[in-house]
């Protein structure tokens, strides 16, 4: 069961050790995959700091489509290619923007938003979404971040059963 105390964030590795570990005791057992993403991109929103958005854009034919987040309302369709989280999922890389008005063909859903990280998950050797977080926060996010949430998508990629996702 997820306890919603807030983790220390003051050691960045600790950190994100920390909320990996609280996102595989939500997932390891739970065969939804809906599930699975809607609690991941809530515990984001719980537990990171100077965030304005967090969750998940699926692949499907040749789009990104919205899947489970917390936040506002967004952009429904994003084409690879496109924006930064399509930029990520055509570069199958993790894409940090450090200020997303200097980003060229950045998609604005929410206009608070400063900067952003975006993270790829592959499974099976094929993309299947990326994962998106906006911050209010110009220069929000770094080196420590990306390790940290690409491990955060490593296990999602590892837990989901992503041939039941439509």
């Amino acid at each position: 069961m997820y306890r919603a105390e807030k983790l220390d964030n003051s050691d960045a590795e600790r950190f994100y050790n920390q909320l990996n570990e609280l996102l595989r005791h939500l997932i390891e057992y739970e065969p939804d995959w809906l599930a699975n993403l809607a609690n991941a991109a809530g515990l984001l929103g719980h537990q990171l700091d100077e965030i304005n958005w967090a969750g998940f854009y699926l692949f499907k034919g040749e789009d990104l489509v919205l899947g489970p987040f917390w936040g506002k309302p967004a952009c429904t369709h994003i084409a690879l290619g496109e924006g930064v989280c399509g930029t990520a999922g055509a570069q199958r890389a993790t894409v940090i923007v450090p200020d997303v008005h200097a980003f060229p063909g950045h998609i604005a859903c929410d206009e608070a938003s400063r900067s952003e990280i975006v993270v790829p998950i592959i499974a099976g050797g094929d993309l299947r979404g990326v994962l998106d977080i906006d911050s209010p926060v110009p220069n929000r996010f770094d080196e420590r971040d990306r390790r940290g949430l690409e491990a955060f998508a490593a296990l999602l990629a590892e837990h989901v059963d992503w041939t039941r996702v439509r």
